[in-house]
């Protein structure tokens, strides 16, 4: 199945919208009622949607699954040098949960705030959401704090996640298992090599992470890919590449 994270654009707007209601009404209803979540919907990506999509410190990120949409990120950069990335929102479509959707738009997200100058990440969460939490507890962040919400004309409270050290890449804590290509790896994307569409992530055979087994694509979930003495890796599925450095050649 083919994965594509790309920026929202004007003519995503009606598409954004029914993301967020049918995740908000899959997730939410036990503490939301229904006219909450009509107005929490209409609050945020109703008419100030527009503004939101042009402002240069907002980022909405969409993931495509073969062509279909399943899923938005919301987030900004705050601070007089946009230093802290927030991730205000990460909605996943009922039909698409289950598959890694919201991990892979969670790690992008994470990326594309750092890529713009953030030095810390910050993500945000209901705290009567218990699956959003753990969400976030097991992906490598931890509770920092609270903070209050308005959604419609009602207060809730917000969990704020930060992750523990972001000065060593490899120590960050988000492991996937997943089948790829018939194969169970466990995905690290705390290791990640720039690639040409999207980065490539180092694959374990194990969960212990001592056996180096491929490279993960992250532009279309697969590690058919063919690497040379130099480091240099193309993926045989999509043609997404990475070029070799002289410090790669080294460590591979």
């Amino acid at each position: 199945m083919l994965m594509k994270i790309r920026e929202a654009t004007d003519s995503d707007a009606e598409a954004i919208r029914t993301i967020a209601r049918d995740s908000l009404g899959s997730t939410y209803t036990d503490f939301l009622e229904p006219e909450t979540i009509d107005e929490a919907v209409e609050q945020w990506y109703g008419d100030p949607l527009a503004d939101e999509l042009a402002d240069d410190r907002t980022l909405f990120l969409l993931v495509e699954r073969d062509g279909e949409l399943a899923g938005f990120s919301q987030s900004e950069l705050v601070g007089q040098r946009a230093n802290t990335g927030r991730l205000l929102w990460l909605h996943v479509h009922p039909d698409h949960r289950g598959d890694g959707t919201g991990v892979r738009l969670l790690v992008r997200t994470r990326e594309r705030l750092l890529e713009e100058g953030a030095d810390g990440i910050q993500c945000f969460v209901l705290a009567d959401n218990e699956g959003g939490n753990q969400f976030y507890r097991s992906h490598g962040f931890e509770q920092a704090g609270q903070r209050e919400v308005e959604i419609g004309s009602e207060t809730f409270t917000e969990n704020v996640y930060v992750e523990a050290d972001l000065e060593d890449e490899g120590e960050w804590g988000t492991v996937d298992e997943l089948t790829v290509d018939g194969e169970t790896v466990y995905v690290s994307y705390g290791e990640a090599a720039r690639g040409s569409q999207a980065p490539f992530y180092v694959a374990y055979s194990d969960d212990d992470r001592t056996d180096h087994y491929a490279w993960f694509c992250g532009n279309c979930d697969s590690i058919d890919n063919a690497m040379d003495a130099m480091g240099r890796i193309e993926c045989n599925e999509c043609g997404n590449r990475r070029k070799a450095t002289r410090w790669d050649s080294s460590y591979l």
